[in-house]
């Protein structure tokens, strides 16, 4: 049995609009846009698919109050593109963060509703990831993270280290999804949280079984009776363990 990183979900009071920004951001389509939820997908996309890790937004009136603990960093291919990226998501309603990041040669934006995310300078490893170069998560223990989730996942280990560590796609494919350490405590319900889904032969409630014996717990965020399984992982962030597919 495996699974593996499908999409991240997230939090809107606009999710249609905020869909929106995103589709244009990424150059990405919607692919549903609705009342319950709204869904980007890359161009041409068979979903699931380890190329993309995808996007869900589902509406929630409740107001952002702190830092998300996950964020999506965005790739560029020259300084040049860098800037004019960065310029093009502001003329989208992008607007600059301060989170404290000082001096670095990456660009720190939030989204229409407030949600942070990154435009990197070149880097090599992001060469062929497309847009999003990375999901990044916040933690206390980069490996006790890594280990969780190099066993919860079919992703290969990169790296890992004191400060980080790195997964992606067995395939060779996608965006990374990276474990960097902060200080700041978990406080509130995730705004932004991995979705995992299984292959079409796994069965989901031995999945479901199987996180649980790695660390993962049940957790009721008021989902009521739903097809999947919402889950937290060691350090008590939420994840959505989807339907076989």
């Amino acid at each position: 049995m495996a699974t593996r990183l499908v999409q991240i979900s997230m939090k809107a009071h606009d999710s249609s609009a905020l869909g929106r920004f995103w589709a244009e951001a990424l150059g990405w389509d919607l692919t549903a846009d609705n009342a319950e939820e709204t869904n980007l997908e890359p161009e041409g996309f068979n979903y699931p698919d380890p190329s993309a890790v995808c996007i869900d937004l589902i509406p929630i009136p409740l107001p952002k109050t702190v830092k998300n603990r996950v964020h999506v960093d965005l790739a560029t291919t020259s300084a040049a593109h860098q800037a004019e990226l960065i310029e093009r998501l502001q003329s989208l309603g992008a607007t600059p963060a301060d989170i404290g990041q000082g001096n670095v040669p990456w660009t720190v934006l939030a989204d229409p509703e407030g949600n942070e995310f990154c435009v990197l300078e070149p880097r090599p490893i992001y060469s062929d990831t497309g847009p999003i170069a990375a999901v990044v998560v916040d933690c206390a223990d980069p490996r006790a993270m890594a280990r969780f989730w190099s066993s919860a996942m079919d992703w290969t280990l990169h790296d890992v280290g004191d400060e980080s560590a790195v997964l992606r796609s067995a395939k060779g494919v996608g965006p990374y999804l990276e474990f960097i350490r902060t200080s700041d405590p978990k406080t509130v319900l995730d705004r932004i949280h991995l979705d995992l889904r299984p292959y079409p032969t796994d069965d989901h409630a031995a999945e479901a079984d199987r996180l649980r014996s790695l660390g993962a717990t049940d957790l009721d965020i008021g989902q009521g009776d739903v097809p999947w399984t919402v889950l937290a992982d060691p350090e008590n962030n939420e994840f959505c363990l989807l339907t076989p597919r």
